[in-house]
């Protein structure tokens, strides 16, 4: 059975009218998850070049990375349930200190000169558990926030491209005039400032907080989220569309592109093409802060096109000038379709359960990621890098036909307000 859609809200471009975006609270939730997404994008690039000094190479790399996102994807339903029991501010706040100690005693590690990979990967594989306890509460915090839900998605997606643009260039400054020690520490601290300013936030109760602790159990709690979540088609025939585009075109671009620009053009051109991919992750939610459409999903599904564009460019080896216009344009197109797909599981689910029906989602389009770059090696030596990337331009043309062919998801309507509020 679908939800309620509600009221179409507003015109079908344009800012919405009413209070102001920049609140007290949403200032602090701005502040938590920019500072988080600038420590979280210099991680990387200190974690490998503190492995590398220590003579580990690219396997041990993708261990520690993968033993984060397996702990992350495999509990974050958990996370989804515990944050819809109790109170999901509180786990949030509680998985930020968790990250805190775990980056603390990592960087300790490495100013110690005393790195064990086993050691890596445990601490890493804590972080990937508080990463998922974290993770669910965003989804029920914006409509708390912010008034202007779209507006507020927005604005982060902006503010986390950006980050995500300086993390790296901030990271490589500090490992070669500090260390990789001192880069984690850094990430350790903004933890701490996460943490400060989700501990700091005002939010309106929701049900559960109110009345009293839940007498169900946390198996019937999780059972309830799955069957809202398979009972919403729009949600779950996008989840299983998503799917294939992360094992087929996600997941398999970054490396492929890495290996078909590294050696061809050098460093400096794959950073001018990651540049660009940021610069237009970032125009793409500055858009969607300003066109807002009355079939969000339908919108963002026509935008989804010009993703195609990536693969392409790089499998069909244009200059690079071309390579990075097509690439801004496909980081334009996944931003837009982004912040339109958080709206509106955001406003299209009550508060009560939106917690689970979050953490069933990302599940869903994260677990396939992995996938997806683990199969890219052997699909590129069966067949070519060059035709996987152009398989991939194909595929994400076909995704996007998917998505507007279904009819819960090319007319489900933008509504006016989050689910379960009134006035």
């Amino acid at each position: 059975m679908e939800p309620t859609t509600g009221q179409v809200a507003g015109p079908t471009t344009g800012p919405v009218k009413g209070p102001g975006l920049w609140s007290a609270n949403f200032r602090l939730y701005f502040t938590a998850r920019s500072v988080a997404m600038l420590g979280d994008s210099m991680l990387p690039v200190a974690m490998a070049a503190g492995l590398l000094q220590y003579g580990y190479g690219a396997g041990a790399i993708g261990l520690v990375m993968a033993s984060y996102m397996g702990c992350f994807a495999g509990l974050v339903i958990f996370g989804g349930v515990i944050a819809d029991r109790f109170n999901a501010r509180l786990l949030m706040i509680g998985a930020d200190l968790v990250r805190l100690g775990m980056m603390a005693l990592l960087a300790g590690l490495f100013f110690a000169d005393h790195v064990v990979l086993w050691q890596v990967c445990a601490i890493t594989a804590v972080n990937g558990v508080a990463a998922a306890m974290f993770q669910p509460g965003v989804a029920s915090t914006v409509p708390r926030v912010a008034t202007d839900v779209q507006g507020a998605n927005g604005v982060v997606r902006t503010a986390e491209s950006m980050m995500a643009l300086a993390g790296p260039a901030v990271a490589g400054l500090l490992v070669a005039f500090a260390s990789a020690g001192g880069v984690i520490a850094v990430d350790a601290v903004t933890f701490g400032v996460s943490a400060v300013c989700v501990f700091l936030l005002r939010l309106p109760p929701v049900a559960h907080e109110t009345t009293g602790p839940k007498t169900s159990t946390f198996r019937a709690d999780l059972v309830e989220g799955w069957r809202e979540f398979r009972g919403r088609t729009w949600m779950w025939t996008v989840i299983v569309i998503w799917m294939v585009f992360m094992v087929t075109v996600m997941g398999p671009v970054t490396p492929l592109t890495a290996g078909e620009i590294l050696p061809a053009h050098g460093p400096k051109a794959y950073g001018l093409v990651n540049s660009c991919l940021g610069a237009g992750t970032a125009l793409g939610a500055l858009l969607a802060m300003r066109f807002r459409s009355h079939f969000p999903l339908r919108a963002g599904a026509t935008a989804l096109f010009g993703s195609a564009l990536y693969p392409a460019s790089v499998g069909l080896h244009l200059p690079v000038p071309a390579i990075c216009g097509c690439i801004f344009v496909a980081g334009a197109a996944w931003a837009y379709w982004g912040v339109n797909w958080a709206t509106s599981v955001q406003t299209q689910v009550p508060g009560e359960i939106l917690n689970r029906i979050h953490a069933y989602e990302v599940a869903g389009s994260v677990a396939m990621l992995p996938v997806g770059q683990a199969l890219s090696g052997p699909a590129s030596s069966a067949f070519g890098a060059r035709h996987v990337l152009l398989a991939g331009s194909v595929v994400s043309l076909v995704v996007c036909v998917s998505l507007l062919s279904v009819p819960a998801i090319r007319n489900l309507r933008r509504v006016a307000q989050p689910a379960g509020k009134t006035g």
